[in-house]
């Protein structure tokens, strides 16, 4: 089968469409032959080594955290469904690819697209997550860094639906989106701490810094100290004694949740813009670049 394989550390150049053996699928898993794989930023400071810090990847591997398709061989012990079967969930071993394994997924709605599908497994669980962990409640203010991306597009509906009040942060070109989502939207760059003063009066109770983007600072000065700030994208967070929240806790029940909200329009899935697999690169380039509304998606 096609996959993309990263063979060293490095930029987008890396990644490179290469054939290797399709994966037997083990006790509790489905292979899947994949119709849309998500791309995250995470994957690019992955592939840029920028992630070894934290953990370490064995090289070569195959990106990818999240695929939809169809079922296309089942491992032993997995009961439930059967080949032919439209899945979407978490990739066990990288989603990159033409197929791929996983033992963590759910049914995906007849009318719920592929991409749309692909988009909620890592967003999903990451922000019912880092809600928690940061125990956001009805009334309160969340000030979310990186609103307009995957992730922050669930973070800020999930918030809102909960009763709290979110500020989220994003480019010019994306305002009227994050305002859209329910939240009051703000730019980054300097002058943030006083434009969220402005905005957020009354203070900012919760900060979830989804984007990685240097904000951790101005959240310390926003929160008086490091206290309900919890980042998925700095790696810089230990330097400020801010919790680094990337361990999943995968729930199949909570990812077919989430898919029939989609389904029916009562959750904002966006897609930004998707690729061929061959594309991967320049998937990662767009990534890279900052400002993406919504998910970025590989199709296969």
């Amino acid at each position: 089968m096609k996959a993309v394989v990263l063979e060293r550390f490095g930029g987008p150049e890396e990644l490179r469409l290469s054939d290797v053996d399709a994966p037997e699928p083990g006790p509790g898993q489905v292979r899947v032959r994949v119709r849309a794989a998500g791309v995250n930023p995470f994957d690019g400071k992955v592939r840029s080594g920028a992630m070894e810090a934290l953990f370490t990847t064995e090289l070569p591997t195959v990106l990818g955290l999240e695929v939809a398709g169809e079922v296309d061989a089942v491992g032993p012990g997995v009961t439930g469904v059967a080949e032919g079967d439209a899945v979407f969930g978490f990739a066990d071993g990288g989603g990159y690819a033409e197929q791929a394994l996983l033992s963590t997924f759910a049914p995906k709605p007849e009318g719920l697209g592929w991409e749309q599908a692909v988009a909620l497994p890592l967003a999903g669980e990451t922000a019912d997550r880092v809600l928690r962990q940061l125990g956001v409640r009805a009334g309160e203010t969340l000030l979310v860094h990186g609103a307009a991306g995957a992730v922050g597009t669930i973070a800020v509906q999930l918030a809102v639906a909960a009763g709290a009040r979110v500020v989220g942060t994003a480019g010019p070109d994306n305002q009227e989106h994050v305002a859209a989502l329910g939240a009051t939207p703000t730019t980054y760059g300097p002058g943030l701490v006083e434009r969220v003063r402005e905005l957020a009066p009354e203070g900012v109770d919760a900060v979830f810094d989804v984007a990685g983007r240097g904000a951790l600072p101005d959240s310390i000065e926003l929160r008086g100290g490091t206290d309900r700030i919890v980042t998925i994208a700095d790696p810089a967070a230990g330097q400020w004694g801010i919790p680094f929240s990337g361990e999943s806790q995968r729930d199949a029940g909570r990812l077919a949740e989430l898919a029939e909200l989609a389904a029916r329009g009562g959750l904002v899935v966006a897609i930004a813009a998707t690729f061929p697999l061959a594309d991967a690169a320049e998937a990662h380039r767009v990534s890279g670049a900052g400002h993406v509304r919504g998910k970025l998606v590989l199709t296969v």
